[in-house]
């Protein structure tokens, strides 16, 4: 057997090629890595982002519901003395505003009016909204609460009177003065603006024409 054909070594990797064929399989493992987990963080932040504009367009949209329905009905007082008015709104009391609406649903045909007593109040960064299931309700009646938005910096209020001038607090202070007690208890804005203070967005501003 000649030289030429002499059977030649195997030639394997050396150490220094292993290392270096690990080091790149490492460097692109954790490109990869990295590049998932972004996927992953901002496909959570979307989805966030999606589950707190549903619901602040819920809230929005039940606001809306509930002041453009503003009725003009005084409720007795709880604690059966005198008459409370159909919207009563101090932005240093809680409940923020107190109101009747009207056109409450009524899907199971239950004997009550299509009016509800409605509150709004704002605590520890959450909208809440509070409703009574009587119209005229007594110290013993209390509301149901439902937090409509949460992630809050501030919530404010403002009520559009017959001078064309935006108001914090309701019935006007010289209301009284002007009209009779009857009217005054019945007295409602024009329109309602809402101010949200959200942490995500910003402020967002919503103004609701009273019908009527």
């Amino acid at each position: 057997m000649s030289v030429a054909t002499r059977a030649r070594p195997a030639h394997g990797f050396t150490l220094i090629e292993m290392l270096v064929a690990i080091f790149i399989a490492a460097i692109m493992f954790a490109i990869g890595y990295g590049v998932i987990m972004q996927s992953l963080r901002a496909r959570k932040a979307i989805r966030a982002d999606q589950h707190q504009l549903l619901a602040l367009q819920n809230a929005l949209r039940i606001m809306e519901q509930d002041f453009v329905q503003l009725a003009p009905r005084p409720i007795r007082s709880p604690n059966g003395q005198g008459w409370e008015p159909a919207l009563q709104a101090s932005p240093t009391s809680e409940p923020m505003v107190v109101f009747t609406r009207d056109g409450w649903s009524n899907p199971l045909g239950l004997q009550r009016p299509e009016l509800e007593r409605v509150a709004y109040e704002f605590k520890h960064g959450t909208l809440i909204r509070l409703h009574w299931t009587v119209l005229d309700p007594t110290l013993a009646d209390h509301p149901i609460r439902r937090n409509l938005l949460r992630h809050l910096k501030g919530v404010q209020l403002r009520y559009l009177n017959f001078d064309r001038q935006w108001l914090t607090a309701w019935p006007p202070p010289t209301a009284g003065a002007e009209a009779s007690l009857d009217a005054y208890y019945r007295m409602r804005p024009l329109a309602v603006q809402v101010t949200l203070d959200t942490r995500r967005w910003g402020k967002i501003v919503r103004i609701f024409a009273v019908a009527g």
